[in-house]
């Protein structure tokens, strides 16, 4: 996959994908991707924009902000999901000196009417959905198939697209609705900043004034996963983003993520992953 470098977009090495096929040889005419992107550690920040077609972007990581028209300016969280779309203008992007790993998918097609119609109400709110790791993994398979230049993998990426944003949907959650939902948050957030260190649980639990059981509820309540799990499964989601931006050995990327024993890593890696560390920079790179 082909990698690009724009520093005033991002320090990091960026990911676009255009559709790449005759629209004539597509069989799904009712919904098509027309382009996506990968951004990791974006800093810029986008005034006054305008759109001639809908977007969905999913925040991976970081914090910012998003604002439709002359709207109240919403908090954009870790798993946050929203919505960029003809006829309104945007004020977006990551807080000042702080970053986003942004996913986004542009469409086509009278679909989308569908959605609003029936799951995806409120276009101009931003919505919670989660850091799952999942939909990591669906949103790199999409690449893939728009990769291929294949027209019927195109049509594939464009329902499993479909599939993915309905998944989202189920779990939406306004990100100001409540306090406590803003706190689960900022835990979830601060524990996702630890990935290069070693887990401190009692730390972590002190700096939100909460017992360790406690923790270990609300990390299982929240994501699905016990504590311990989910520590690895937000390491791995690091060491996918190394392996394919950085030249780092498995070995030098499994010190830095806090793991000395470089084997135990990696099949720690393959659980999670069904894929070899090697396997998979040699795949997606």
């Amino acid at each position: 996959m082909p990698t690009y470098m724009d520093n005033m977009i991002s320090p990091l090495p960026m990911r676009l994908f255009d559709c790449m096929v005759d629209v004539k040889k597509l069989r799904v005419k009712s919904l098509m991707i027309t382009n996506a992107g990968h951004l990791p550690g974006r800093t810029s920040r986008r005034e006054n924009a305008e759109f001639d077609r809908w977007s969905f972007v999913y925040i991976g990581a970081g914090r910012g902000y998003y604002q439709t028209d002359s709207e109240e300016r919403q908090i954009v969280e870790a798993g946050s999901l929203f919505c960029l779309y003809p006829g309104a203008v945007f004020q977006y992007g990551p807080e000042t000196d702080g970053y986003w790993d942004e996913y986004y998918f542009a469409l086509e097609g009278e679909r989308i009417e569908e959605w609003l119609a029936n799951w995806y109400e409120h276009p101009e709110l931003v919505k919670f959905v989660g850091t799952d790791e999942s939909f990591l993994s669906k949103i790199e398979l999409i690449f893939q198939l728009m990769d291929s230049a294949v027209p019927a993998n195109q049509d594939r990426a464009a329902l499993a697209l479909e599939s993915l944003l309905f998944d989202m949907s189920l779990r939406f959650n306004q990100t100001q609705t409540s306090s406590r939902a803003l706190f689960v948050h900022n835990l979830l957030d601060d524990l996702a900043g630890t990935v290069y260190q070693p887990l401190d649980s009692t730390a972590l639990a002190a700096r939100h004034h909460i017992s360790i059981p406690t923790l270990r509820r609300i990390v299982h309540d929240y994501t699905g996963y016990p504590l311990g799990e989910f520590v690895h499964r937000l390491k791995v989601a690091e060491a996918k983003k190394l392996l394919l931006n950085t030249d780092k050995t498995v070995m030098e990327i499994a010190s830095l993520l806090g793991y000395s024993d470089m084997f135990y890593f990696s099949r720690l890696f393959k659980k999670l992953t069904d894929t070899a560390p090697t396997t998979y920079r040699s795949r997606m790179g």
